[in-house]
């Protein structure tokens, strides 16, 4: 009995209650919900690593990857960060998501419409304000958005060398200790004409490597909100 005694408390600190819901908005536009399929490859991921206390949410529900999973988003295919400011989209869908952390992937559809780098992060700028009126301790995280080279863009290479260049400075300058904004690097070793069908959307391949770019930011951003559901108890030496 006495030695049981002792034992429980460990056991408590080892296996800590489950902590309460996270909830996780995807916001983006085709790439993030066309289907977007990385998103059910990320999922799947935080399911294998024991993070299960989790809700991804959105106005949009999830599209059909070959399993199911929890793919609630906002990935609005076309849309453009300038579009959503100067249209007010972004307070009602987070009225409705009411997410802990935002996963942002835009900027795509502003490049491939020639709109300069310093309009596009003033966007962000008023959609991580918009983020922080709805939850003050809101966790942001950012990507550097994936290379592109559509058809009959042919500048869009550049723009988005050049955005995603001027994304960390600005993510550092905007960032708080309530609400920092994290960089989720999408470009580096990422390739249009290996990671993608039509020299934008990630095929399989693509897809496969924006999990990846995703999973560790977000598993630390989740820890920061004190988010994490479980702590595998390994055996006591008696």
């Amino acid at each position: 009995m006495l030695l049981l005694l002792t034992i429980l408390p460990l056991l408590n600190f080892i296996n800590p209650v489950i902590s309460s819901i996270v909830r996780i908005n995807a916001l983006g536009d085709s790439i993030t919900g066309s289907p977007g399929c990385w998103r059910a490859l990320l999922w799947q991921k935080l399911q294998a690593a024991g993070v299960t206390n989790t809700d991804f949410t959105g106005t949009l529900p999830a599209q059909g990857c070959g399993f199911t999973y929890d793919g609630e988003n906002d990935g609005h295919g076309g849309y453009l960060a300038t579009g959503i400011v100067s249209n007010n989209q972004l307070p009602g869908w987070l009225a409705v998501s009411k997410p802990d952390i935002v996963m942002m992937f835009l900027g795509t559809n502003d490049v491939w419409s020639s709109i300069s780098t310093t309009k596009i992060l003033a966007a962000y700028t008023t959609l991580v304000g918009q983020m922080r009126a709805q939850n003050p301790k809101m966790q942001i995280l950012v990507a550097q958005i994936t290379p592109m080279a559509p058809s009959g863009c042919s500048g869009c290479g550049a723009g988005v060398v050049a955005l995603d260049a001027a994304i960390p400075a600005w993510a550092q300058n905007i960032s708080t200790a309530a609400s920092p904004v994290s960089v989720v690097d999408c470009l580096d070793g990422y390739s249009t004409s290996a990671d993608t069908v039509d020299g934008v959307h990630p095929n399989d391949a693509g897809n496969a490597i924006l999990a990846k770019d995703w999973f560790a930011p977000l598993s630390s951003a989740i820890v920061r909100i004190g988010g994490v559901a479980t702590a595998i108890a390994k055996p006591l030496s008696l």
